[in-house]
């Protein structure tokens, strides 16, 4: 993401008004500034999945001449460093698929590049004020569902560690929205979705809205659903070198957002850490070599 950028802004600010194919190629200008700047129009057309008249038609929308504009805006944006990401991306575009340990290294070496993006001075600040702003509610509720469950569920179980602020809407036979009953404008609701968007998971942030909730989202877009109703948003990448989409950078924003509550009180921190250390070797949880069976 490229900060003060206003042909970023525009595109936003016209995302709703656009047709399907024009939101799909422009959400791919958003996502990949570097490749905008990078490639050739037909290429990035054939990646963003539209025809290249498609991003013809995305720059006249937008009031540009044509493609071009779009390129040209990008190429002068961008600046090229030795170590930057579109020096990868550059990188990317030369290199064998099989060079130097291939899938496994592209997949590790996209990763390590995307966590690397949310140390980042924006990300940064969207992180802090987002764990000051949960910090301050009296409850969390904590919303992720299909292959966004596995990041709720970690924020909510490590968050359990540190006290009782955490709700996990996470009910049987249909009852995840049960769980909002009792909350209110004093609560947030913490939403985690990605494209492709879970649509309960927008039901019940807009329910949560309606309630007089604030709504913290953690998705993958500027232009998600849950980015135009949410009072903060950070942003997690999800491009990943196989078929499905990566969930590390979302996992790592869970860790990073449960430390930095943890740090908000130290003490009370610590304090709750040794209560859930003693009643879990209460429990005998954990061991460090095989048992033995019994006969």
């Amino acid at each position: 993401m490229l900060e003060g950028d206003s042909l970023r802004d525009k595109i936003i600010a016209q995302y709703d008004g656009m047709s399907p194919q024009l939101q799909q190629a422009a959400r791919y200008v958003l996502e990949n500034p570097q490749e905008v700047a990078l490639t050739s129009m037909r290429r990035l057309a054939r990646n963003a999945a539209v025809q290249p008249a498609t991003m013809t038609r995305l720059a006249q929308y937008l009031g540009l001449t044509g493609y071009e504009d779009i390129r040209a805006h990008y190429a002068k944006t961008i600046r090229m460093r030795a170590d930057g990401f579109a020096a990868r991306a550059m990188e990317r575009e030369t290199a064998s698929p099989d060079e130097g340990g291939g899938l496994a290294r592209q997949m590790l070496q996209s990763l390590a590049a995307q966590i690397s993006r949310l140390s980042e001075p924006q990300p940064l600040a969207q992180l802090q004020a987002v764990a000051d702003h949960l910090h301050g509610a009296r409850r969390i509720y904590v919303l992720g569902l299909r292959s966004c469950h596995s990041v709720a569920w970690h924020f909510h179980y490590v968050m359990t560690l540190l006290g009782e602020k955490t709700v996990h809407l996470d009910g049987p036979a249909g009852t995840s929205g049960d769980g909002l009953l009792h909350a209110g404008d004093k609560d947030v609701l913490l939403a985690i979705s990605v494209s492709p968007y879970a649509l309960h998971t927008l039901e019940l942030a807009a329910a949560a809205r309606e309630k007089g909730m604030a709504v913290i989202a953690i998705t993958d877009s500027e232009v998600s659903p849950l980015a135009s109703i949410s009072q903060a948003t950070i942003l997690c990448p999800t491009e990943s070198q196989t078929f499905f989409h990566t969930l590390t950078p979302a996992l790592a924003i869970s860790e990073v957002l449960c430390g930095l509550l943890a740090a908000h009180d130290r003490q009370g921190a610590l304090e709750a850490l040794q209560k859930a250390d003693e009643h879990l070797q209460s429990l005998n949880i954990y061991a460090n070599t095989i048992p033995r069976r019994r006969i």
